[in-house]
């Protein structure tokens, strides 16, 4: 099957919920073998437990470049190789500029920029060692396409993301390896029902008014299962986007278009 993945062997950050979890279920799903990796090890252990035996599960800081080489190790020894690498981990705050800290600048940057380099710096140091024509793909936003308010440094992070992933894919397509990202919209996660009061409450509204505007503004007309986009991202590990590299693609239920 073109979409099949029956032999390959992926990692996935930041897996433990979320999108990440999705992605980590449906490559397994698709066929693969998964190394499901969180910064919470508990709960990529049940994620991978859930999952099943064709999983291992590992704790990862992205922010460690010293930790995302071994873990890439340990994956690929664990499931017999590696040839499909997943830089998901993701956080976000949301504050006006004028009162955005360099703390919350920082961990937005460091996980969300310097997380997607380093993981991706390890996955293409091991594809070239071992002459794998391997797959990566990178989680950035529609915030990595457009602004927003409240979320510049969100929004400076995913567009870094962009940036990298188009840069890279234009130095390792010579070697065979495919490099995109997936920018999703309003996502059900975790993460949004944080932001949902975190909007609201700068904004003077309640999240269900937050939510209810996010769905006016996709055309589809509801808010995005972490599902959309990892079905997305299993097309693009898979051999029917053989010949796509360098591209960050919406998958915003039309919330997003360009």
């Amino acid at each position: 099957m073109v979409h099949g993945l029956d032999g390959r062997r992926a990692l996935v950050t930041g897996a433990g919920t979320g999108i990440g979890a999705a992605i980590a279920r449906a490559l397994a799903k698709a066929g693969a073998r998964v190394a499901v990796t969180d910064m919470d090890g508990k709960r990529a252990r049940a994620i991978a437990a859930a999952i099943g035996k064709r999983t291992v599960a590992l704790t990862l800081d992205v922010t460690d470049a010293a930790a995302t080489r071994r873990a890439l190790a340990k994956a690929a020894k664990a499931l017999g190789g590696l040839d499909t690498v997943c830089a998901n981990a993701g956080v976000s705050t949301m504050n006006r500029v004028v009162d955005l800290t360099e703390a919350e600048w920082d961990f937005n940057m460091d996980v969300n920029a310097k997380g997607v380099f380093l993981t991706n710096q390890a996955a293409v140091r091991h594809f070239l060692a071992n002459g794998t024509k391997g797959v990566i793909v990178n989680t950035a936003s529609m915030a990595g396409h457009m602004g927003a308010p409240f979320l510049a440094h969100y929004c400076a992070s995913k567009f870094a993301v962009v940036g990298f992933t188009q840069s890279l894919a234009k130095e390792v397509g010579g070697h065979g390896i495919r490099v995109n990202a997936v920018c999703p919209g309003f996502v059900r996660t975790l993460m949004q029902e944080r932001e949902l009061v975190w909007e609201g409450t700068l904004r003077g509204m309640t999240p269900e008014a937050v939510r209810a505007e996010m769905i006016s503004l996709t055309p589809l007309g509801r808010i995005e299962e972490p599902e959309d986009v990892a079905d997305l991202v299993v097309f693009l590990a898979s051999d029917g986007a053989r010949f796509m590299t360098g591209q960050a693609i919406n998958v915003t239920g039309g919330a997003r278009m360009d």
